[in-house]
């Protein structure tokens, strides 16, 4: 498994970064040249590839507008490319989601799925209708990175504890020289991020050789629900990333505050160009509405995200040769209207961090992420599987008559759900509230559940609310 690490320049001086920011705008080009050919049906989707689109602009001479050297435009298009096979198999997730949920009939369901998987699906009418749905055309925003291939650099130590990358310019046989802040030299395909006035060199190393990934995961099976005010519960109540919450609140405020007076020094700059005063309008423009520092110090927060949320599932899998969670990649709605506050703190949500962080630490410590179909976990009573009422982080079940921790009681129904053999990972949640709901009734009643296994049956007749992965 390979994880990036990022390197920065230092010290760089404006005539470097400029010729580097040229270099990136034309490459730009290069993008965009690609989603607008390939970003669509006759893309990689028809069997396309990064080689053939190469050869093809060599011999219709695409490659002369672009103005940059042939390393470059050729690892550009590479990226490019791999990007459309990303956008398209994004597309495919959701499309699988809607064949799961338009048949259970296996033999139906097999026959969409394969279509889908070969890329024959516009034979199929409802395959074909939702990768219309899923799948649009893209578009280039990317003008500010340079790929640069793993022969093509050379970094090299002055002695003096400086690091420099020489990397390809504009030019054949000019390098570009940039100082970087660290001595560890960068290997393999480079990405150069051009943001703020520095430049940011990503690269990949095999995680085997991070010392994170020696640590041993643990013995046991653990349901974990993610939250705001820590990173996640587990099932055996303890909480993890107990910082987030503060985090995010504090750097919500944060920016809420700096907004405020930003628009009120807009407002100000829009007046004075309305009077005819442009000099002033342009002086408030450029010495007090830049990005530079803002985004220095959005980037520092999303560091700090990072850190707390990768070091909360490390605590996780300390514990955990299998954790059971649901699938954070999946959007979804609620119904209820929240406040402005709220929302913007909601909107600064690390879900899809904590889905990377999930899934990159299992892979690296040899422990198993299980996803299952979360809905109404955090509605339910892990004891009665009963429907309930939370109120804050207090969830009170109203047939047990008892006062749960919300969030530890929607880990132990996500450990629990693991083992479900009713509801699987793309059930509706419709069908999911109906199975939970006769449940219910069974066990007011006391009747035994209904289940294709007699095995099963008989267990969960005796014990209807415990799942086949609940050890507890």
């Amino acid at each position: 498994m390979k994880v990036t690490r990022i390197a920065y320049s230092t010290g760089l001086n404006a005539g470097k970064f400029a010729a580097l920011r040229e270099q990136a705008r034309r490459l730009g080009r290069v993008r965009s040249e690609a989603w607008q050919r390939y970003g669509a049906t006759f893309g990689v989707g028809s069997g396309l590839t990064d080689r053939k689109v190469r050869d093809q602009w060599l011999a219709d001479g695409t490659h002369v507008r672009f103005g940059v050297l042939a390393n470059p435009w050729k690892e550009t298009l590479r990226d490019a490319m791999a990007d459309i096979a990303a956008n398209l198999a994004a597309a495919k997730v959701e499309v699988r989601r809607a064949i799961h949920r338009r048949t259970e009939d296996p033999v139906e369901r097999k026959r969409m799925l394969h279509a889908l998987k070969a890329d024959r699906w516009a034979d199929d009418p409802f395959v074909s209708r939702q990768m219309r749905k899923h799948w649009k055309r893209g578009r280039n925003h990317t003008h500010d990175q340079i790929v640069v291939r793993a022969d093509a650099y050379n970094a090299v130590d002055d002695g003096r504890g400086r690091l420099w990358l020489a990397v390809p310019g504009l030019q054949r046989r000019q390098m570009v020289r940039i100082p970087l802040s660290t001595t560890v030299a960068p290997t393999g395909t480079l990405r150069l991020i051009l943001r703020g006035g520095r430049v940011e060199v990503h690269y990949q190393i095999d995680a085997a050789h991070l010392p994170s990934s020696r640590r041993p995961c643990g013995d046991r099976t653990i349901g974990v629900d993610k939250g705001y005010t820590e990173a996640l519960t587990d099932s055996d109540g303890d909480r993890h990333g107990c910082g987030l919450g503060k985090l995010l609140t504090t750097e919500s405020d944060r920016v809420k505050e700096r907004n405020r007076r930003r628009a009120k020094l807009r407002s100000v700059a829009n007046n004075a160009a309305l009077r005819g005063d442009h000099a002033k309008a342009r002086r408030i423009m450029v010495n007090n509405l830049g990005t530079i520092k803002r985004d220095r110090q959005a980037a520092r927060h999303r560091a700090r995200v990072r850190t707390e949320v990768f070091a909360a599932v490390h605590r996780v899998v300390d514990k955990a040769v299998a954790v059971v969670a649901e699938d954070l990649t999946k959007s979804f709605a609620g119904r209820r209207v929240l406040g402005k506050n709220i929302i913007r703190r909601l909107a600064g949500w690390t879900k899809g961090v904590t889905a990377e962080a999930l899934k990159n630490v299992s892979e690296r410590r040899g422990s198993v992420l299980v996803h299952v179909n979360a809905a109404y976990t955090s509605q339910t009573c892990h004891r009665c599987a009963g429907f309930g009422r939370r109120s804050g982080d207090r969830f009170h079940c109203t047939r047990c008559r008892v006062v749960w921790q919300a969030d530890v009681n929607a880990a132990i129904n996500i450990l629990q759900r693991a083992g479900d053999p009713d509801i699987a990972l793309h059930t509706s949640h419709h069908v999911v509230r109906q199975i939970l709901r006769d449940r219910t009734d069974r066990h007011r009643t006391r009747l035994p559940v209904q289940d294709s296994s007699p095995a099963v049956a008989e267990r969960r007749a005796n014990n209807p609310n415990r799942s086949t992965m609940s050890h507890q």
